[in-house]
């Protein structure tokens, strides 16, 4: 079976696309794929369905978390399944009846209320505040309804005019062979109205610019790419429709200490040469604190130890991954007198070639100039 496309290559944009433009692709390529315009031709229908799936998973705010987090396992058996282009009608039915599409294939002309804009914003976590959860203020700047105008953009006292060239629609028809495709109107960009006196306040735009702080909780267990939904925080619709979300995009700092892997996490522990060849019991960092590990005799440097459970939570599981330790003999850059003595005879008795016993500068000097009698 061929691996599946990604599906934001399918659609040719970016993993940063806002709902529009991911909507804005799909039309595009369904005007270009779609059977009635290919007669015939099987390939343009694997693309036409292949676009449709594509769409069905990114137009889909939950579908496309699970996606973003875990690829096509995340929505395996939630995507896909259309057989033909009216299996695509009857699953995007309010799409082609004045969504997207509009008349693009002569289905209705009602103009619907858009949802406002969403907006997206990048908060750092520590590793341990990734692992507990947290509530995190966070402060996010987005464009908002203006008071002046409520919204209209028309300067107080007047009103906006509906747009002659659409009809208010926003939309204008035009024909493309068997096809009509709906495409936004160029007088009034798509609002239907034209202001003849812009507001002063939001010149003409309806929205003004605003600061605000929100409470975000975010789940035990994130990682970086990992994004966190806080519905109707994005901006107003100024056709009356809902307002957008806000998306926290994550980002994990690294740690001083441990190492992450998914769920799992990975840290490098110093012991002895004695420690090593005797065995010993070791207070190993842990995200809840030192835990006791027992290491054998005999441990060979690089090897590893599971603790299972002490690595980071599974998000929107209970599942904890493992924390593992990985040992590795330290080698000391000063001895002492007696540990030089004793490693000394250790090698002798081991009979390892080692470097002779430096003299000190001192015991150099005094050699100097008290040369050894001669015999």
């Amino acid at each position: 079976m061929a691996e599946k496309r990604c599906y934001y290559e399918i659609l040719g944009v970016e993993r940063s696309a806002s709902d529009r433009e991911i909507a804005s692709a799909y039309r595009k390529l369904a005007t270009k794929y779609h059977p009635d315009r290919n007669p015939g031709d099987g390939d343009a229908t694997v693309l036409f369905k292949e676009a449709a799936e594509a769409y069905e998973v990114l137009s889909d705010q939950e579908k496309r978390v699970r996606y973003d987090q875990y690829g096509h396992a995340g929505v395996d058996g939630a995507a896909g399944g259309f057989h033909s282009a009216e299996d695509i009608f009857e699953a995007f039915g309010e799409m082609f009846g004045g969504g997207i599409f509009g008349d693009l294939f002569g289905r209705g002309r009602g103009r619907r209320s858009s949802r406002g804009r969403d907006v997206q914003i990048e908060v750092t976590l520590t590793l341990e505040e990734a692992a507990q959860g947290v509530s995190k203020d966070i402060k996010l700047a987005r464009n908002k309804r203006c008071d002046t105008c409520s919204g209209s953009g028309a300067k107080p006292g007047t009103q906006p005019k509906v747009c002659r060239q659409c009809g208010g629609h926003g939309q204008v028809l035009q024909s493309a062979g068997i096809l009509r495709v709906q495409t936004t109107c160029s007088a009034c960009r798509g609002a239907g109205k034209i202001v003849a006196e812009p507001c002063p306040d939001c010149r003409g735009g309806g929205m003004t610019r605003e600061n605000i702080t929100l409470q975000v909780d975010i789940p035990p267990g994130v990682d970086t790419g990992t994004n966190v939904r806080v519905r109707g925080e994005g901006e107003p619709s100024l056709e009356g429709g809902p307002s957008g979300d806000c998306y926290v995009s994550l980002r994990v700092k690294k740690h001083k200490i441990f190492h992450r892997e998914g769920p799992h996490l990975l840290v490098r522990f110093p012991i002895s040469y004695p420690q090593a060849a005797l065995g010993a019991t070791l207070d190993v960092p842990t995200l809840e604190g030192p835990h006791e590990l027992k290491v054998p005799a005999g441990t060979q440097s690089g090897e590893t130890f599971q603790l299972r459970g002490k690595g980071m939570p599974s998000l929107n599981s209970a599942r904890r991954g493992d924390l593992v330790v990985e040992v590795f003999i330290e080698t000391p850059k000063k001895l002492t007198t007696r540990q030089e003595e004793l490693l000394r005879e250790l090698a002798e008795l081991e009979h390892d070639q080692v470097s002779p016993h430096r003299k000190s500068f001192l015991e150099k000097i005094r050699d100097y100039f008290s040369p050894a009698e001669e015999h």
